[in-house]
């Protein structure tokens, strides 16, 4: 199949490899639905929604928690970025309730999978229990079976949680053994004093829970550090290679989601 797919691109009208990376794009999605003539029907994007009870602290994030409600709105309503791009793209998107600390009842345009009213501050105690973060798994798996019955066959994943930067950071550090401080960025805008504190805190709960510990225990990492938003992404990423799907990732939470799906189906890269 490979040769006749990278025949497939070279004999079209232009120079060979003229169209740089779109073509081992193109040639990925021929191999992952096994035709020469591949299709992205449905595209869907998953938009995953929770807070974190660190937040709570205000020691890692300059916004409040609140404002993870307030984007959920904002996606709702058409006024993010994520809305202009699936708009100009014709890509369907779809928002998931996995765990924010807020009541949508008012609203139909979000999914309700909430596991819980945020995860617990995992600067004292662990952010979720086993029973959860299993839940959250199983919810990302409803929700691609459904879109998977609805026709689609391409998912991209987003994510919306004051914070989640941290628990990225985490996992990023505990699962490829990076520097804590390697692994820890502005997020959404601190200052560099904010930073610092953000590195003091994160380097405190890395040690405060021994992450290394758990470098090849994906659910037990979750169950420590984890927010109910990525747990929930790391079940939609099994399920949708499950499903032979074509996976978009993007973003630097949705990248440590992937982190915790790939210990958990090491396949799961070939449909990325």
């Amino acid at each position: 199949m490979i040769q006749q797919l990278q025949h497939a691109i070279n004999t079209k009208t232009k120079p060979v490899g003229a169209l740089g990376l779109l073509e081992d794009i193109a040639l990925q999605i021929g191999l992952i639905q096994q035709t020469v003539t591949p299709q992205i029907v449905n595209p869907t994007i998953v938009v995953f929604a929770a807070d974190h009870g660190i937040a709570t602290t205000g020691l890692v994030n300059p916004y409040p928690q609140a404002v993870t409600a307030q984007m959920v709105m904002n996606f709702v309503n058409g006024g993010a970025a994520i809305n202009v791009f699936t708009k100009q793209h014709n890509i369907d998107l779809v928002v998931v309730d996995t765990g924010v600390n807020h009541d949508f009842t008012n609203t139909k345009a979000v999914v309700n999978l909430k596991v819980g009213y945020g995860t617990k501050n995992y600067l004292t105690e662990p952010a979720m229990t086993e029973a959860e973060a299993l839940l959250a798994i199983e919810n990302g798996k409803t929700i691609i079976k459904q879109l998977a019955t609805e026709g689609c066959n391409t998912i991209g994943f987003g994510e919306m949680g004051i914070s989640n930067t941290s628990s990225a950071s985490l996992i990023m550090s505990a699962v490829t053994g990076s520097n804590i401080e390697d692994c820890i960025g502005r997020g959404t805008g601190v200052n560099d004093d904010q930073l610092q504190t953000k590195i003091y805190t994160l380097t405190n709960v890395f040690a405060l829970h021994d992450l290394n510990e758990f470098s090849y225990k994906p659910v037990q990492l979750l169950i420590k550090i984890g927010g109910f938003e990525i747990a929930t992404m790391v079940g939609a990423y099994l399920q949708a290679a499950d499903e032979n799907m074509v996976i978009v990732v993007d973003g630097f939470i949705a990248t440590a989601a992937l982190l915790i799906a790939h210990q958990l189906d090491k396949t799961i890269l070939e449909n990325c």
